[in-house]
């Protein structure tokens, strides 16, 4: 799905803080505080009907759930369980300890940057994106039958303007599908300036937590824009339109899921420079204060009860 993240030395931060601090070294993931747990199972496809499915996990386990019969799942568009390809990738909302299954994407993917040009292949357009330094440049396929939907949500389809989409992998290229957000009104380079007087000194900060495809559907963890540049390795970082703190490459990070009222601890896995550009909100459970706050993994979106396809959802941060 994605590439794995540069930094390696995360867990090892990890440990240092949690000395250095007197914390407990909890691992990180879900403190599931309401409701009934949601655990991602993700893996390749490698045989379903309509009661079963049986998948190949990242370690190379066989596994296999049973389908509820209220589930869903989306390659591109809602399509049932039963009709998903053999070889997909796939990431599963399960319950019940993860054996019964709520829900699946296969073969998402997130496209996230700045239009850096827009070339045609036939009725289609291929877009080159700057998914910022640890990301590089990705070249994206909008079909045509996707573009008005697309061009509805982002009007300013023209260079130096932002992205965001949510697409499918097909043949290795990424196809965009759904808009994830509105467009900014701004150019990348001009992202507007905290409120005055707010300082990000608050325990607790709102905003809008999104997914990226920058981590392996596996892993577990966030991206953060307020990183050190030196720490991060990231000349990017340091930019949002919400008052957020400084914080350290492998501290951690509870994260809060409002609409749904799940909280998780993550480690701060990556440095979220392109999500500090987006000074935009999520409209899923209510209206979230302006601006992206935290970028999850598919993983850990998806176990706090984000839906992938709508992009975000409603979300308060702070320390873990």
């Amino acid at each position: 799905m994605g590439v794995p993240m540069p930094y390696r030395s995360v867990d090892r931060r990890r440990i240092l803080a949690a000395a250095a601090l007197g914390r407990s070294l909890d691992e990180p993931g879900p403190a599931h505080d309401e409701g009934g747990a949601f655990q991602a199972v993700t893996g390749e496809l490698l045989d379903v009907s309509p009661h079963l499915i049986l998948i190949e996990t990242p370690e190379g386990r066989h596994e296999r759930l049973v389908i509820a019969p209220w589930a869903t799942a989306w390659r591109g568009e809602n399509v049932a369980p039963a009709d998903l390809p053999r070889g997909a990738n796939v990431i599963i909302r399960a319950l019940r300890s993860g054996r019964v299954v709520d829900r699946i994407w296969a073969d998402i993917t997130r496209i996230t940057g700045v239009i850096r040009s827009i070339g045609a292949e036939g009725r289609d357009q291929t877009v080159e994106l700057y998914c910022g330094p640890h990301r590089g440049h990705r070249t994206i396929v909008v079909p045509y039958g996707a573009s008005g939907r697309l061009r509805v949500r982002h009007p300013k389809f023209e260079p130096g303007y932002l992205f965001d989409a949510i697409g499918v992998r097909e043949d290795g290229v990424a196809k965009a599908r759904l808009p994830a957000t509105s467009q900014p009104p701004y150019r990348w380079t001009a992202v507007p300036k905290p409120p005055p007087g707010y300082g990000g000194t608050q325990s607790r900060i709102s905003g809008t937590a999104t997914w990226s495809d920058a981590f392996d559907y596996a892993e577990r963890g966030a991206a953060y824009p307020m990183l050190e540049r030196s720490d991060a390795d990231c000349q990017d970082a340091g930019v949002s339109c919400t008052g957020l703190p400084y914080l350290a490459l492998g501290s951690t990070l509870t994260v809060r899921n409002v609409c749904a009222g799940r909280t998780s601890t993550l480690p701060l896995a990556a440095c979220g420079c392109m999500a500090g550009r987006f000074c935009d909100r999520c409209l899923e459970c209510g209206t979230s204060p302006r601006g992206r706050i935290v970028e999850l993994s598919a993983t850990s979106f998806v176990e706090l009860g984000g839906d992938l396809t709508k992009g975000c959802f409603n979300a308060r941060i702070g320390p873990g």
